[in-house]
């Protein structure tokens, strides 16, 4: 299977330079698993979006999966409290 390329919104950057570096490393390499898992059993498919959540720890990762250019896009990265608003 090929591996995704991982692109990173402006505003999802910007979401992980406000957290935690403890937090930022675990999040990074959640991330980094979705090259060659983009859905991973524990993903779940937002269901009024064409995005998938992934959860790790007290964050939430937001992203979009795009097959035919084998890309992912992260959208978002937030508390789990803010992560749908």
């Amino acid at each position: 299977m090929a591996s995704y390329e991982i692109v990173f919104r402006k505003s999802a950057l910007k979401d992980l330079r406000r957290l935690p570096k403890r937090d930022v490393a675990m999040i990074m390499e959640a991330i980094a698993g979705l090259r060659d898992d983009p859905r991973p059993q524990q993903a779940q498919k937002l269901t009024d979006q064409e995005r998938y959540r992934l959860r790790k720890g007290r964050y939430r990762i937001l992203y979009e999966i795009e097959d035919a250019r084998l890309s992912i896009t992260v959208v978002k990265i937030a508390h789990r409290k803010e992560a749908y608003g």
